[in-house]
């Protein structure tokens, strides 16, 4: 293992004192673990917070700023982050408006926001949680019950946040949220494993003439594992999966204030067809270099086209990653005009920037 870290239990806190001292617009704490803003919450505003293991860096942390993020919790490498840190963060920024957390479809991530939450709650702080699950490839995986939250999470952070800064209340967040993930669907593969510090060797092993096709952010399996093949090759087996991906109904698990307890609803996604607009990212998962991933891009932009799909708005390069990671996702969310507003809106953190 070659890494540039000093002891390996010091990972998680070099890396957030390193933040802080780069961005001064950031304020970290480390007992628990948690990144806010250096500025207090303006009265009464929705704080939007996400959170989960390290190693997938900018995401979480690198997203808190103007017009995204109050606060991020980082857990450990490939760890959900504990109720007891979600909870203190949401107090160190809460300000009157109510916390909407946004949690990746992953077990632990689910349990632990849901315990945070329940905390809050109890306390007259109202509070929401937001699934992501995105992930097209497989149904259920080692590490969740349904599809895993992937690529939309970055665009859910962008859009929530804007529409949070500019006065949404928590219910208007909240059902923002729940359509970014209606129409947000994602696929990644991978080219190499990653490598854990604590473990000091790669995730899970695979042949120089492999790649896993449908490869989770953890390094978790896909769909399958196949030969090595041609830039376009692998786009257009990741896209046409994303755009031929069916119609489902999935049940979500949310805060009802009036019992004070959790109720069942559900949520139908679409399928994607002609005519759509969409935001669209080609993200590196960690070792990719921008040069490849718009090749990618050239091909996705390609299928689109001849779909008569238009990608509206973009981002290529590494929003999303698993540590070392040679490989790439491509993700897709169907847009319409509330959507492109708040995408459109400034924003300003370490890991995107644009506007005022």
């Amino acid at each position: 293992m070659k890494k540039l870290i000093n002891k390996v239990e010091d990972v998680i806190v070099e890396q957030m004192q390193g933040m802080a001292a780069a961005h001064p617009n950031l304020k970290i704490n480390l007992e628990p673990k948690y990144i806010v803003r250096n500025e207090a919450t303006k009265k009464g505003k929705v704080v939007i917070i996400s959170g989960g293991g390290s190693g997938h860096e900018p995401m979480h942390g690198g997203f808190v700023g103007e017009g995204m993020l109050d606060a991020a919790c980082p857990g450990e490498v490939f760890t959900s982050p504990t109720p007891d840190q979600m909870y203190e963060c949401a107090k160190a920024v809460e300000n009157g408006g109510g916390v909407l957390f946004l949690v990746k479809n992953y077990t632990g991530d689910v349990m632990n926001f849901e315990m945070a939450a329940e905390m809050l709650n109890s306390e007259g702080i109202e509070t929401q949680n937001i699934l992501i699950d995105d992930d097209v490839a497989v149904k259920d995986s080692l590490y969740t019950a349904g599809r895993r939250g992937v690529g939309t999470t970055v665009i859910m952070e962008k859009i929530v946040g804007a529409a949070a800064e500019a006065g949404y209340n928590l219910e208007e967040c909240a059902k923002l949220a729940r359509k970014v993930n209606s129409r947000g669907r994602s696929m990644g593969m991978a080219l190499t494993s990653c490598t854990v510090p604590a473990a000091g060797k790669p995730n899970f092993e695979i042949d120089e003439d492999e790649i896993e096709i449908g490869v989770g952010i953890h390094g978790e399996p896909g769909r399958k594992r196949i030969a090595h093949t041609s830039a376009d090759e692998i786009t257009a087996i990741l896209t046409n999966a994303i755009l031929e991906d069916e119609d489902y109904t999935r049940d979500l698990n949310e805060w009802d204030i009036e019992s004070s307890g959790w109720k069942k609803t559900s949520l139908t996604s679409e399928s994607f067809k002609s005519g759509d607009k969409m935001i669209a990212m080609v993200n590196s998962l960690g070792s990719t270099p921008v040069s490849e991933l718009y090749a990618v891009y050239r091909k996705l932009d390609e299928i689109c086209t001849e779909k008569k799909i238009s990608l509206v708005r973009n981002l290529v390069g590494a929003y999303i990653t698993a540590l070392d990671m040679q490989g790439c996702s491509v993700t897709l969310v169907r847009a319409d005009e509330e959507i492109l507003k708040f995408w459109d809106s400034p924003v300003n953190t370490p890991g995107l920037r644009w506007g005022k």
